[in-house]
Order: structure tokens, then C-alpha cells, then sequence
């Protein structure tokens, strides 16, 4: 009983991101993962954009095929080397989305349900979210390495953000609840000096916050860290620079309470069932 009472009172004002959807429970970046999440009660739904060979931003994390979740339009499990050398910016959307990348599961997530679902468009998720809760917020991730565009496995910074900025605006998605975050520090630069309405998040996953701070010119609303870099102090300094701190991707109840107790202004997570009682 008194058990129960301490966990009632570990309550926490915070954002809560289901990242990628959620995971943790259905295929990522997928309609059924975002309506979970929706359905769970998150602030903010949290994906990945890519862009087609016809300029369709697609919602996917890698701009190819991950072998160990993916079957062909046949049904038929796909090799790594065939994956690997999926370009999704040299095919077109009506091609990439014959492929089931739900069915499968995902070993890493052993909740996860196996379902047939697709790679579906950005637009289509926005179209389905509003749908469901006119006030949720969108946290994009542009999926930009200077490695990707070198190999042509996507357009340059400029017109990969103009293309994901454009189907916003098409959208007509209130600025204010949409973020656009990237480990790129190219693209948050671009859309800083040519799209300055937008809120940006600024992606690590290395060094500490002072160091990666020198990689930008200005200073995002956002700091979004690998969640194992923080302590208390790190924090503090993050928000004494005005930026909310929100880390990526905290998946156990206890990582979950050890980083609220640090302060940090919102968690992103595979399973936003885990953090939901958390939160007043």
C-alpha cells in the first residue's frame, strides 16, 4: 500500500514525445504507430522525413530498407544487400510504399505488434493526427548527413528543408506546434536564417553541451541529447541559455524519473505508456 501512495506522488510536469510513434508497441514510422501514440495521450508525436525520387517527403528513418523489419510487395523478407542499396531518393513514393515493414516486428521490440503498414507520406500523418487531436504537436526530424548527400541518398540542405517546410505550410499547421529538429547542424542553419518562424531542436548524441554549441551560430529553442550525456548541472546550464532540454530516447521507468528529478522539460521515448503515469 504505502508503495502505491510513493508511486502516485512521482508526478511530473513534462512533454511527452512518442518517438517514432511508439515503437515500442507498433512498427515505427507507420499510421498504426502515431495513432497509438495518439491514442495513449502524448504532447507530441515525433518522426523522421526522408525525400522521394519525386520529391514526396516520405516518413522513414533511413533514406533505404532496413532488411530486419521489411518484406517485399511478394511478402518476401528482403537481404541486407538489397535493402542497403534501396535509394529511396532515386524511387518513387508509389514504389516505396509496396513495401510492408510492419509485419515482420522488430526483435528489439518484443511488445511490438506485427501488423502490415507502410512507409506512409508526411502529409498523410498530419492529415490523420489532426483527426485525432486538433492540439497535438509535431517534432520532424530531417534525416540529413553529409555522407546521405554525397551518395545521393538525398537532395541538398536547401532543397530538402524548403521541400519539408513547403508541406507544412501546405498543411497550414499552426508554427507554434511544430519543431524541427536534425543532427545536421547545416539544416538548422538554413531554416534558422531563411525560415526564422520555425522552432528548432539540435540532435547529439557525443560531447557535452558547451562543445556541441560551437557547431551552431545561433541558439536554438531546443536541446535534444543522447539522455545518457545529462546530469543536473548540464541541465541547468542547457536552460540557463533559454532552451528546453528534451532527450532522446528514454525507454525505463527509472531513466524516466532520474532525468524529470534532473529537471529536463520533456523525455522522447519508444514507450509513451511507460511515461504516461508519470506525468500530472
Amino acid at each position: 500500500m504505502d508503495a502505491t501512495i510513493l508511486e502516485k506522488k512521482q508526478q511530473y510536469n513534462f512533454e511527452l514525445q512518442g518517438h517514432r510513434g511508439a515503437r515500442g508497441l507498433s512498427p515505427e514510422n507507420t499510421m498504426q504507430a502515431f495513432e497509438k501514440a495518439l491514442n495513449l495521450g502524448v504532447n507530441t508525436i515525433e518522426l523522421d522525413v526522408v525525400i522521394s525520387k519525386d520529391n514526396k517527403v516520405v516518413v522513414s528513418h533511413e533514406p533505404w530498407l532496413n532488411d530486419e523489419i521489411t518484406l517485399d510487395a511478394k511478402g518476401k523478407r528482403i537481404t541486407k544487400k538489397d535493402a542497403a542499396a534501396f535509394n529511396m531518393y532515386k524511387n518513387k513514393y508509389q514504389e516505396i510504399k509496396k513495401y510492408d515493414v510492419g509485419s515482420l516486428g522488430n526483435s528489439k521490440f518484443p511488445e511490438q505488434e506485427k501488423v502490415a503498414a507502410y512507409k506512409p507520406l508526411l502529409s498523410e500523418v498530419i492529415a490523420f493526427a489532426e483527426t485525432k487531436n486538433t492540439e497535438i504537436l509535431y517534432n520532424i526530424e530531417i534525416k540529413s548527413t553529409p555522407t546521405d548527400e554525397k551518395n545521393g541518398f538525398q537532395p541538398a540542405v536547401a532543397e530538402f528543408s524548403d521541400l519539408v517546410i513547403a508541406q507544412l505550410k501546405k498543411a497550414k499547421l499552426p508554427v507554434e506546434r511544430i519543431v524541427i529538429q536534425s543532427f545536421d547542424p547545416r539544416i538548422l542553419e538554413y531554416i534558422h536564417k531563411t525560415y526564422p518562424e520555425f522552432i528548432l531542436a539540435f540532435l547529439t548524441y557525443q560531447n557535452d553541451f558547451k562543445t556541441n554549441m560551437k557547431m551552431l551560430s545561433f541558439v536554438p529553442e531546443i536541446y535534444s541529447p543522447y539522455f545518457v550525456l545529462l546530469n543536473k548541472e548540464e541541465v541547468s546550464s542547457i536552460q540557463k541559455n533559454d532552451m528546453r532540454v528534451i532527450p532522446w530516447t528514454v525507454n525505463k521507468k527509472e531513466d524516466m524519473i532520474n532525468l524529470l528529478n534532473m529537471g529536463v522539460d520533456g523525455l522522447i521515448t519508444d514507450y509513451p505508456n511507460i511515461a504516461i503515469p508519470l506525468r500530472k
